[in-house]
């Protein structure tokens, strides 16, 4: 088996400069375009995707899909923060789409149970559990107080 090499092109360091700057944050190969075409700068939607998916194999870059009518978000982890570790569940706001990072032991009893009583391990950096944030929440008590 091979060794895998990085090679570093101009792209590439533009594209890690972005995802840098933007630590911890859910971004689509859109947005990633988006910011790039708002600062003139040329650089191929193919390139992206090619670039994010050596930095998933890399461990520098998290790779998401929430849902199968969503595009897939990355997100950048810089050395010794939370999502580079091997637990990081995620919750997902139905109104508002945000992602949200969580982090909790007794979710950990959940995944022990699946697996001692039903046999299925769960995949705790790819589990996602939907819902209302509290944002929202507190934005629909607002509005029912209203009426």
């Amino acid at each position: 088996m091979g060794v895998q090499l990085t090679y570093k092109t101009k792209q590439r360091d533009l594209l890690l400069e972005y995802l840098e700057a933007n630590p911890e944050t859910h971004i689509t190969v859109s947005d990633i375009c988006d910011y790039f075409k708002s600062r003139d700068v040329a650089i191929g939607q193919t390139t992206i995707y090619r670039h994010l998916e050596r930095m998933v194999d890399e461990g520098l870059v998290n790779k998401y899909t929430i849902d199968p009518n969503s595009p897939a978000c990355f997100e950048y982890i810089p050395k010794g923060h939370h999502c580079g570790e091997d637990v990081c569940f995620h919750c997902k706001c139905e109104k508002c789409g945000k992602l949200i990072h969580l982090h909790c032991d007794e979710l950990m009893d959940l995944g022990a149970h699946l697996k001692e009583e039903h046999q299925f391990t769960l995949d705790p950096r790819r589990t996602v559990f939907y819902g209302i944030c509290e944002e929202c929440s507190a934005e629909y008590s607002r509005d029912a107080k209203k009426r």
